[in-house]
């Protein structure tokens, strides 16, 4: 299948799982009342049977952010990975407010489009945010919850204030270069080895993506994910919580916080891990997750 709405830098991936997932993307039409036209949204479908799995990833990220987990999933059962709203190389149509409420809606008419069935949803970072959000609104959408790491206990530091007029180009522009990037994911990792070259090309291929700074300045000015606080008890699905041992990104303690919260939820830490056990320990990952989906 085609994938020239890729940037040309994906033919410098060099990690098998990389170059594989770039050769699995697909884009769909999806129309959703946000705008007057279809939003052409990225997405990766792999494997069959089972409860669909469905993955979100996290702040200024893409679908490359399960290049490593979403194959081991993919060979037990039907696995998905999908771009969210102002992020990734799902289109940014300029009309469109990127805004937590309008990542949400613009996801369901994506569930309902293509998959439009009970899912296991799993969220990392803030993509957690994002599912938490979405199973609370949309609860008949989601039979498990899976969170790695994830954001949505705590609210976030308050950066829209850096989001107006130059501000918020310099704030981009800051954040865009290759060195701030590679200490962010530096930061990520238990084992400082896995922030490779590959892994830094995966984060920054959406860059490339028309509107990025724009889009990622509304996220920001809209004031992004804050806490659920007492909301998470309304959650009823099983909830599965994983998280790094050695997460230096959100710590440790929201984990404790999410499973005193969350009624029917189990935690279960991985070791010898940072804030992307998915990347870092997918094995383990890929296996407790598939493990709870036969709970």
């Amino acid at each position: 299948m085609s994938t020239d709405f890729l940037p040309f830098e994906i033919a410098q991936l060099t990690e098998s799982t990389s170059i594989a997932l770039a050769q699995s993307i697909q884009q769909i039409a999806i129309t959703a009342p946000l705008s007057k036209q279809p939003i052409t949204t990225t997405y990766v479908r792999q494997g069959s049977g089972g409860t669909p799995i469905l993955l979100l990833h996290g702040f200024d990220s893409s679908v490359f952010e399960f290049r490593r987990l979403l194959p081991l999933l993919a060979a037990e059962n039907e696995t998905w990975a999908v771009d969210l709203l102002g992020f990734g190389f799902t289109e940014r149509l300029t009309e469109i407010p990127f805004s937590p409420a309008a990542i949400k809606s613009h996801f369901y008419y994506f569930w309902k489009t293509l998959i439009n069935q009970p899912v296991i949803l799993v969220g990392a970072s803030m993509g957690g945010a994002a599912a938490i959000d979405f199973t609370l609104a949309y609860p008949e959408a989601v039979k498990k919850l899976v969170l790695l790491d994830s954001a949505g206990y705590t609210a976030g530091p308050n950066v829209s204030k850096f989001m107006f007029g130059p501000l918020g180009a310099l704030a981009t522009a800051f954040l865009s270069n290759p060195k701030v990037r590679q200490r962010i994911s530096i930061n990520a990792y238990h084992d400082k080895s896995f922030a490779s070259v590959d892994a830094q090309l995966c984060a920054a291929l959406h860059l490339k993506s028309q509107g990025w700074q724009q889009a990622l300045i509304a996220f920001t000015k809209s004031g992004g994910y804050t806490s659920f606080g007492e909301k998470l008890s309304e959650i009823k699905q099983p909830t599965l919580i994983l998280w790094g041992e050695s997460d230096q990104i959100l710590g440790t303690g929201d984990a404790y916080k999410f499973k005193e919260a969350i009624a029917n939820s189990q935690l279960i830490w991985i070791q010898n891990c940072g804030h992307v056990p998915h990347l870092e320990q997918p094995q383990i990952t890929a296996k407790y997750i598939l493990e709870f989906r036969d709970d």
